[in-house]
């Protein structure tokens, strides 16, 4: 009955799309924002969700057992989703990669797959993939992928501390593991080499476009020619990459400071560019 409560009273507030894709939820990690998670898909909605890997953080819980109440109701609000008719399609990552070995099956009524195609309002083809088996990190020196996720992490406990303290003293968040992304020199490269890598396999594979996440950081952008997207993450940026109703491409970044405050809904727009026909 609370579910259903909960339905009525967000109603008249949600917002529609033609598709959703969020990735990087990281749950059952301490960094994973899953109550602005939450917020954001009780008011928003779409005719497909997709799920663009990391959902559930499989490295950190072998490490040690994290599963506030919070991150269960992600799970059966998403599931929810499900059971009201929305498609919701699930890629897995490489922090939840112990569900690849699925592919093909469902899980309440999720199909479990490695990799999925959207097509655009327009009839543009977009290759949705998390992005993993395109970091040559992952791919050739997975034990370095592993001490930089800890570091990663190490960086998210000081920020939680040093955040408490700016915010009392009345100064906004910041980042800084998203400083040392773009300032570092060698972490900026990664980025460029990575789209560039997501680029390509969509060009040489007959797309229009790539949908992915992996980098935490949501961008959409052409690039010669090809649509180049990143849904972000939901540890820091709280990103989610949608196409309207009207066929439009968006950047929803959902912060809520409080859950006692109305919900601040911003959406960055980039043009969705005429690219090759499939």
């Amino acid at each position: 009955m609370s579910h259903e409560l909960d339905d009525l009273q967000n109603k008249e507030d949600r917002k529609h799309y033609r598709a959703i894709w969020i990735s990087d939820t990281h749950l059952g990690t301490p960094g994973c924002q899953a109550a602005s998670l939450l917020s954001f898909l009780k008011h928003n909605e779409s005719d497909t969700l997709y799920l663009v890997g990391d959902i559930i953080d499989g490295w950190q819980l072998r490490k040690t057992w994290y599963w506030p109440q919070a991150h269960n109701d992600v799970v059966q609000k998403v599931l929810r989703f499900a059971r009201k008719g929305h498609k919701v399609i699930y890629i897995p990552g490489n922090h939840d990669e112990q569900a690849r070995q699925f592919d093909g099956l469902f899980f309440g009524g999720i199909p479990i797959v490695k990799e999925a195609v959207h097509t655009l309002k327009d009839g543009r083809r977009l290759l949705v993939v998390h992005g993993d088996e395109y970091d040559n990190v992952i791919r050739y020196a997975k034990w370095l992928a592993f001490l930089g996720d800890t570091l990663y992490n190490w960086a998210l406990a000081l920020n939680r501390v040093y955040n408490k303290i700016r915010i009392k003293l009345g100064y906004p968040y910041w980042s800084l593991s998203q400083y040392l992304k773009f300032k570092v020199k060698n972490a900026v490269n990664f980025i460029l080499d990575f789209e560039e890598q997501l680029v390509k396999v969509a060009r040489d594979r007959g797309f229009n476009g790539v949908v992915c996440g992996h980098i935490h950081h949501a961008e959409i952008k052409d690039v010669d020619g090809v649509l180049y997207c990143n849904d972000g993450d939901w540890v820091e940026s709280l990103t989610a990459l949608v196409e309207t109703v009207e066929g439009e491409l968006q950047i929803v970044h959902w912060h809520q400071a409080a859950p006692v405050m109305k919900v601040k809904h911003q959406a960055s727009v980039a043009a969705i560019p005429e690219g090759v026909t499939p």
